[in-house]
């Protein structure tokens, strides 16, 4: 365990306070090759210092793989004292991970070839590279599995330059992410990477050290819900989560779709047979033991005698009938759970018939039948709906959360929102109460399910049901007292209908927690949005505190309580002493000034170039508000505010809703164009109008569109001024990328016809003048628009070759090569030489 995190123990212990959770939510992800040049991540750890080793030094970290780009050099360490430089290089596209320790130039000195499923599948292992100077080796340990290279002739001495990403000319970068780093020798120099934004990294004392570039703080994950993608459905559909696979699966009775939140890959697979239930609700479960999707409907309130539950195989995709037996009433937004060592399927109270449920209902997997469980005794339970349901294997317990109803369980006499807690022990059936809380606020329902950790905490997702624009967010309870905290920012969830419902899960693989929200708009049509939050969430407050102010620094009150403890006295007096920061000493000197932090992305701006991005009026990233839909309208209504006088309604409606009827296309225009404006107004200076039957967005001086500036640019006929401003726009990535909607098409169609002329006379002129750097902007710009494009691969290499990247021009090549004959079905004629020469 790395010090820091020994440390924050001892403050926990010292404080009277342990957490429940992962102390540490942070970290750094870095962008690797599926980003222009200029926006790849690059560390250096130590920044200008340079210190001197002896003996021996090693570095050590936890690292996590992405599966965005699978290859690349992940860290290298250069000597400030010689030319030796040593590089790790990570190769993930075959059936094992391979990672090879090199003398950069020279010659491999450790392969190390991992399970691929084994390390894929969690979400970080540890990595160490230690240098032995008197004993000349360098071991490599990657997951508790250790390699050497013998026989290295070092030096006495080692003043090391560590470079995590892109560094020179080294561009070729993964997709990873580290945490909890350390370099240590005598002594240990720790970085948590605590930081939420800027580009300076602090140590753990909060000094100062190494700088970063293009930084993607995973602190930030813990905190923002990421939105991950979603799907539509015009029928009835359900969803639900496979914590082995990594799947989420979203279905209907003729297909189901396949979402691996690891990978990002989606798929859909049509069944050849429909599913035999009648789908109402969509409600089901995922048996991870025998690899089944489960789905049910409890009741119907028409005459039906077709099958009630059915089994799906996820590797075959084969439907099997399970069962046609109906429970006696309707039970809207009752709570459930999955006992797997049982094999009983288990769900509690619900809505229907106008009456409150308190009734448990199991179905045994093996005799395919519904039980009713009865004969509680201990407390009262009321009939509840909306309530949220746990089960805790240790204790065989079942815990009920909250809901709304009453103790009639009649509709017609009123409802209560529940703010309580019971559990449930399934082997005695005794019911027990174990607290209740006061509730002044906005009143919120759970969704239908929860998890508890350590014995100690539940964590589950609430919103105000009865908001139509309302918001989930993530409510940490103790098991204890119900003392609670909101952890992270909300997501939207449009709650007018009752068949729109939430859920939560919890992959302690990934240590991710991921909402599915289903939006229904007539009960039968639905859209799926996933979002995701890095496990441990943390609160607002956490997500800005560090590095603190010196002057209430934590460590040092530790140091003095911790006085009279001489064995944990001499292990931080060891390896806590203070390190000398030339930045610091200068400040304190009044010499020089406090390092600007260059900031990646502005406030009130809106990205279209690359991922879609926008950032409001605190700089948040809020791209998670924009549902698919509110991207089309917003973009459609864009580009035609751009080139005319914006969108007529008609329009608007018949590009959206072709096949609706008028009535509801305006009921639908009215919400969707009402949802836009509510999060537009998250930022300043963007107005979205209605003018003369027009549409149009207007961007005010306070606003920032990457597209309209490019435009801008564009047309000033001053590009020898504003190139690397135009190449640093363009070179975010292909416009609207994973935008794949047919509605874009013509949006992207339209950008790019006026970008490739401009795109294809500034790069000549940028290599002419001897910008190398903005060249290869702009020829990935133009890769972008045409992936077998001569011109641009002639002056990316040659660009490359001035750069002396030599290796990576002719990577470059064959590359395009390859792409080529892919394309085409003949060999690229032109030598590697011949391009450089031309």
């Amino acid at each position: 365990m790395p010090l820091f995190t020994h440390i924050y123990c001892l403050i926990s212990l010292i404080f009277g306070y342990m957490p429940t959770q992962s102390p540490l939510p942070g970290g750094l992800k870095f962008h690797g090759s599926e980003e222009a040049i200029n926006q790849r991540t690059s560390y250096n750890v130590l920044g200008d210092r340079a210190i001197e080793f002896s003996e021996q030094f090693s570095i050590e970290c936890n690292l996590s793989l992405y599966p965005a780009t699978e290859i690349g050099y992940i860290v290298r360490i250069k000597n400030r004292k010689s030319d030796r430089i040593f590089n790790l290089f990570y190769d993930g596209q075959g059936d094992n991970l391979i990672f090879k320790f090199n003398e950069e130039g020279k010659d491999n000195l450790i392969v190390a070839q991992m399970n691929r499923d084994e390390l894929l599948n969690t979400q970080w292992f540890n990595m160490r590279i230690s240098f032995d100077l008197t004993g000349n080796s360098i071991n490599l340990t990657i997951n508790n599995q250790s390699f050497s290279a013998k026989n290295q002739k070092f030096e006495a001495t080692y003043s090391p330059v560590i470079l995590f990403g892109k560094s020179d000319h080294v561009i070729d970068v993964p997709s990873f992410a580290i945490k909890d780093l350390s370099v240590e020798s005598k002594e240990t120099y720790s970085f948590p990477l605590l930081e939420n934004e800027g580009n300076i990294v602090h140590d753990m004392n909060g000094n100062p050290v190494g700088k970063v570039v293009n930084p993607d703080w995973l602190k930030n994950y813990a905190y923002h819900w990421n939105h991950q993608t979603s799907f539509k459905s015009q029928a009835i559909a359900g969803a639900g989560y496979n914590s082995q696979r990594k799947e989420l699966y979203y279905f209907n009775r003729d297909s189901i779709h396949i979402y691996n939140v690891r990978s990002g890959d989606k798929r859909i697979e049509i069944f050849k047979q429909k599913c035999p239930v009648k789908l109402v609700l969509g409600t089901n479960f995922i048996d991870t033991t025998r690899n089944k999707l489960y789905t049910y409907e409890v009741y119907y309130d028409t005459p039906y005698d077709g099958p009630t539950v059915a089994s799906l195989d996820l590797d075959t995709f084969e439907w099997t009938v399970e069962s046609y037996e109906q429970l006696p009433t309707q039970l809207h937004h009752h709570s459930s759970y999955l006992n797997n060592a049982a094999s009983e399927y288990t769900i509690f109270g619900g809505f229907g018939n106008m009456k409150y449920s308190k009734s448990f209902f199991s179905f045994d997997l093996a005799t395919r039948e519904w039980i009713a469980l009865e004969d509680f005794s201990g407390d009262f339970l009321s009939p509840r709906y909306f309530s949220s349901l746990g089960y805790e294997e240790k204790k065989s317990s079942l815990y009920v959360f909250g809901g709304m109803g009453n103790e009639s369980g009649e509709q017609a006499v009123g409802r209560k929102y529940y703010y309580d807690l019971y559990q449930v022990d399934l082997n005695s059936n005794q019911i027990t109460k174990r607290w209740e809380i006061p509730w002044g606020k906005d009143n919120i329902v759970p969704v239908r399910g929860m998890f508890t950790l350590n014995d100690s905490t539940l964590f589950t997702l609430c919103y105000p049901e009865h908001f139509s624009q309302s918001t989930l967010k993530l409510y940490r309870f103790s098991l204890k007292d119900g003392n609670y905290e909101i952890l992270g920012d909300s997501i939207p969830i449009i709650s007018d209908k009752i068949t729109t419902n939430a859920n939560l899960y919890f992959d302690s693989g990934l240590n991710n927690l991921y909402a599915v929200v289903q939006e229904f708009e007539d009960d039968i049509s639905s859209e799926l949005n996933i979002y995701s939050l890095a496990f441990p969430a943390i609160t607002a407050a956490e997500l800005s505190d560090f590095p603190v102010d010196k002057s209430n620094n934590l460590l040092v009150i530790i140091l003095l309580l911790s006085g009279s403890a001489i064995a944990i006295g001499y292990l931080l007096l060891q390896k806590q002493k203070p390190i000398d920061n030339p930045i610091v000493e200068e400040i304190n000197k009044g010499i020089v000034a406090v390092p600007r932090i260059e900031r990646k992305t502005r406030p009130n701006s809106i990205y279209l170039f690359g991922t879609f991005t926008v950032r409001d009026r605190k700089n948040r990233d809020i791209t998670y508000m924009f549902s698919t839909q509110l991207k089309q309208v917003f973009c459609l209504i864009l580009q035609y505010s751009t080139s005319e006088d914006g969108i007529t309604s008609q329009h608007l409606s018949n590009l959206l809703w072709p096949d609706r009827p008028a009535d509801k296309v305006k009921n639908s225009r009215g919400v969707t164009i009402n949802n836009l404006r509510k999060t537009l107004s998250e930022l300043d200076g963007i107005e979205l109008i209605h003018e003369k039957g027009y549409y149009k967005i207007i961007l005010h001086e306070e606003a920032y569109c990457d597209y309209s500036r490019c435009l801008e640019l564009a047309s000033t006929h001053e590009m020898d001024v504003f190139r690397d401003e135009f190449a640093e726009i363009v070179g975010r990535g292909k416009f609207l990328y994973l935008a794949d909607d047919y509605l874009f098409d013509e949006f992207k169609e339209e950008a790019e016809a006026k970008l490739e002329p401009i795109l294809l006379v500034e790069i000549e002129k940028s290599f002419e003048a001897g910008l190398y750097h903005t060249t290869i902007s702009l020829a990935e710009a133009i890769f972008n628009i045409d992936p077998l494009n001569e011109l641009a691969l002639a002056c990316e290499i040659k660009a490359m070759q001035k750069l002396k990247a030599h290796e990576e021009a002719k990577i470059k090549y064959r590359a395009f090569a390859l792409e080529y004959k892919k394309v085409t079905g003949n060999d690229y004629p032109h030598t590697f030489m011949s391009l450089v020469n031309s």
